[in-house]
């Protein structure tokens, strides 16, 4: 009996001793959560403030060095910006941005809910290898046409005797001299941040000077307002200096971006119609392009700058693109037509001085279009001019025929015959300049080299209905 009673008391005591632990380990569980929890609340305390640093004191030091007062950007169509660039203004932080930061930093934790160590791994490489889409953000084609009257922008930075030819250091060069008006102009369109292009295009084929003959030429680099001024402080400063040094700056105060390149248009026209009236003829390209100028004014012997003349890389029969996330979308309610008329590809074309001084007062009279190569078709369409087409301006890049396997690398023979190619790198533009204008190249057609190939004059066709599409053969590479 004693033996019985011995053995209860030690199983209650047993007992007691198991209860007594599961009850710790169950306040030490309870502890746990509650110290998760409040450390997670902290967390997200603390993040806030640290968002509000990020965005402030990034742009803080741009403003700080600009003198900025923060005040609104305009929309991206016509942005106005003050007259001075000194007093340029930074656009201000968008509460948009920080949703995005928030949603970006939240997403991991919910998606790593219920996934193993190595699945959240292998989504990390995903997210980050993720490509932007290509209309974000969305332009603002309601904006563009609320505002597409309010044409006519300021000249901040002006070259008013860029056409002014027969100046002592020309006349030293020249040794048949000059005559009393700029024979050929050439404007290429650049944006304030690609300093290196306007660079390599000053040092190759966009030197000034006279070339064969007394033929005087003269360069221009038409720019506006860069949009995102924080990602290139003191831009002003920049461009007063290049203009100074250089004297080929035209900058205009509206925000340079894609579908403001039609106030480009325009607003060159209007200073070719006052600042350079007298001048014969005109290439206007881009900064990636490569321009073979000797063919051009082979090309140009016995043309006349008083008569009409359009020629360039023509695209007929294209259609506007509905396909949202083209760069080149045009919704209906800005253009209903199923064709455009047609027009040049804008890397780069030659006009007389007697069709620019025209499209001047044509384009001020045509609604403005957010494409510019597009809109000048339509300019030329009032005018009744017809462009003509030339297999010499290649603005889509260079053909690669299984039948010519010499083009798939650099063929400076295959190029020394060409114009105009389009999208170039700067390195490429440079040793396409030096291999051409290298005196001990010999290609096995020619005996010699020559400044003078051959006659691209009879090589000019009017553009028919009956021409190759470019809109519907993908035919082109780009370089």
């Amino acid at each position: 009996m004693k033996k019985m009673l011995r053995k209860m008391v030690t199983m209650r005591r047993i007992l007691h001793v198991k209860a007594d632990v599961m009850c710790t380990m169950l306040l030490l569980v309870l502890f746990c959560v509650l110290l998760y929890a409040r450390q997670a609340v902290l967390s997200s305390e603390w993040d806030r403030p640290l968002l509000k640093l990020e965005i402030h004191g990034s742009t803080s030091p741009s403003r700080t060095l600009l003198g900025a007062s923060g005040a609104k950007v305009g929309q991206e169509s016509q942005g106005q910006i003050p007259s001075n660039p000194s007093q340029t203004q930074l656009p201000p932080c968008k509460p948009q941005s920080k949703s995005k930061f928030l949603q970006l930093k939240q997403k991991p934790q919910v998606k790593s809910k219920g996934k193993s160590k190595a699945q959240r791994k292998n989504a990390v490489p995903t997210k980050t290898a993720a490509k932007p889409l290509p209309t974000m953000p969305p332009f603002d084609f309601e904006g563009y046409l609320r505002k597409k009257d309010n044409r006519n922008f300021k000249l901040l930075i002006d070259q008013p005797d860029k056409c002014q030819v027969g100046g002592a250091e020309e006349e030293q060069e020249g040794s048949e001299g000059s005559s009393a008006a700029l024979y050929m102009l050439i404007a290429v369109k650049s944006i304030p941040a690609d300093f290196e292009k306007r660079q390599v295009v000053r040092r190759t084929w966009g030197k000034e000077g006279l070339f064969k003959n007394g033929v005087s030429i003269r360069t221009l680099f038409l720019l506006g307002v860069p949009r995102n001024r924080t990602a290139l402080p003191l831009w002003d400063r920049l461009l007063t200096y290049e203009s100074q040094t250089f004297k080929d700056i035209l900058l205009w105060d509206f925000d340079d971006t894609f579908f403001n390149l039609t106030l480009k248009e325009t607003h060159f026209l209007e200073w070719v119609n006052n600042s350079c009236p007298h001048v014969k003829f005109i290439f206007k390209g881009d900064a990636d392009v490569y321009v073979n100028v000797e063919n051009i004014l082979e090309m140009l012997q016995g043309q006349k700058p008083d008569t009409d003349l359009f020629v360039g890389d023509i695209i007929i029969h294209a259609k506007p693109i509905r396909r949202r996330s083209s760069k080149y979308y045009v919704p209906e309610f800005v253009y209903g037509g199923g064709l455009y008329p047609n027009y040049a590809g804008g890397g780069g074309f030659v006009m007389s001085g007697h069709t620019a001084r025209r499209l001047s007062s044509a384009c001020q009279q045509v609604e403005l279009f957010p494409i510019d190569d597009v809109f000048l078709g339509m300019c030329l369409q009032l005018i009744g001019v017809k462009p003509s087409r030339h297999q010499g301006f290649r603005t889509f890049g260079i053909p690669r025929p299984s039948a010519a396997p010499h083009l798939q690398t650099f063929d400076p023979c295959f190029y020394r015959e060409l114009m105009v190619v389009h999208s170039l790198s700067v390195p490429q533009i440079w040793l396409m300049w030096n291999l051409l204008h290298d005196p001990e190249l010999s290609c096995h057609n020619r005996t010699s080299p020559t400044s003078w190939p051959f006659r691209w004059k009879d090589k000019m066709v009017e553009t028919e209905g009956k021409e190759t599409d470019y809109g519907e053969k993908q035919v082109f590479v780009t370089h």
